[in-house]
């Protein structure tokens, strides 16, 4: 029933269950051996980039003039769930922070911005970040700091940013700056190169997610470009908002797998575990736990193929979005600590998938909006 698959859905054709194949073969040979020494380490070799690349990963979505991939709703589940696999978040948040980093370009840059930086982001040669928490404050994007005032044909960019993923390493940032007054028609967004005199950056060290590099990032007047303003002045929060569906979309997937992950880490443990002279699945008590996990994974998994069925029919089902993104959040909390609980002290040690999943538990509960904020916006949606 909890099989990694979409043969018994209606939503997954011959081309997806392909794409499946080559992503499972990719995550068994090129991250799941890796991905304990990985996280230990606090780092990733950039070579993953280009050979994520070559298995079109890094380009699906993106237009093919750039090197994109032609995908759906579904392509995307299908990555982001076997990239799960690998109970990796660290590895899946930096090698994929691309898809939250770039949709911007492709949908509001410059065309000669475009084919200048999204072919180097989809080869893997490049990498891109997406800059929008301030210290003061993320979810509150219509009240950001960082600003830009224009000076002849550059902004001047002075502020902060933090919390941002492969923040560290990024060659180009999606950054979201204040060029107006208050509020969010005063938001736009710069393309901001990773060697611009006056850019520097702080490791930040975390409670999970340690394979992923993120980074404060300081402004001191770094000049840039005004040709790389992103769509027009003052257009930015429109698609910052725009840029929140797609990620929560993602992180839902994403979190949705990591508590199968969970559940099929801990029945294979509880088929061969033995207490009182019988395996710990055998006991009632267990078993239960695990059909609760499976329950909830199941419901999951079924809300977000319906939201991604409707996003493909043109519909913009916001508050069911926000709804899932909590729904799997939540799932993959749940299911985290019951599995690390059937491991017992071996879910306690490092180096098991339940225990490295069991930390990067509320980086998703919060990152891409938190889930009050998540409940705050749905409420919304309903008229409330």
């Amino acid at each position: 029933m909890l099989e990694r698959t979409g043969v018994q859905s209606p939503f997954y054709t011959a081309e997806h269950e392909a794409f499946r194949d080559v992503m499972r073969r990719f995550v068994a040979r090129e991250i799941e051996p890796y991905a304990h020494e990985w996280d230990e380490a606090g780092e990733f070799p950039r070579e993953l980039y280009r050979k994520a690349s070559e298995i079109g990963l890094l380009g699906l979505g993106f237009p093919e003039e750039y090197g994109g991939v032609v995908a759906d709703q579904f392509m995307k589940i299908v990555a982001s769930q076997e990239l799960a696999h690998a109970g990796a978040g660290g590895v899946s948040s930096s090698l994929m922070s691309h898809t939250i980093g770039s949709p911007p370009i492709a949908r509001a840059a410059r065309p000669e911005i475009k084919a200048r930086v999204l072919p180097q982001v989809l080869s893997g040669e490049k990498i891109s970040a997406l800059a929008i928490t301030e210290p003061s404050g993320g979810s509150d994007v219509a009240n950001l700091k960082t600003k830009a005032r224009r000076d002849g044909d550059h902004y001047v960019v002075s502020g902060e940013k933090t919390f941002i993923t492969s923040g560290m390493r990024a060659d180009y940032l999606t950054v979201a700056v204040r060029t107006g007054g208050e509020g969010p028609g005063g938001v736009s967004l710069l393309l901001i190169e990773g060697d611009t005199p006056g850019l520097s950056r702080t490791k930040l060290k975390k409670m999970g997610w340690w394979a992923s590099d993120t980074a404060t990032l300081h402004f001191d007047e770094c000049r840039v470009p005004a040709e790389n303003l992103i769509g027009e002045e003052g257009q930015g929060f429109k698609i910052i908002m725009h840029n929140f569906n797609s990620e929560r979309m993602g992180m839902a997937a994403s979190c949705t797998a990591y508590a199968r992950v969970c559940v099929e880490d801990a029945i294979a443990y509880a088929k061969e575990r033995k207490t009182f002279g019988k395996p710990i699945a055998e006991h009632q008590v267990i078993r239960h736990k695990l059909v609760d996990m499976a329950q909830k994974i199941t419901a999951s998994q079924a809300m977000l193929e319906m939201l991604a069925w409707r996003l493909g029919q043109g519909e913009s089902p916001v508050a069911e979005i926000c709804m899932m993104k909590n729904q799997a959040t939540q799932t993959m909390a749940f299911c985290a600590s019951e599995a690390v609980q059937i491991f017992g002290g071996a879910g306690f040690m490092r180096g098991v998938k339940v225990e490295r999943i069991y930390r990067e538990v509320k980086v998703n509960a919060i990152g891409g909006g938190t889930e009050e904020i998540m409940k705050d916006l749905a409420s919304r949606q309903m008229g409330l």
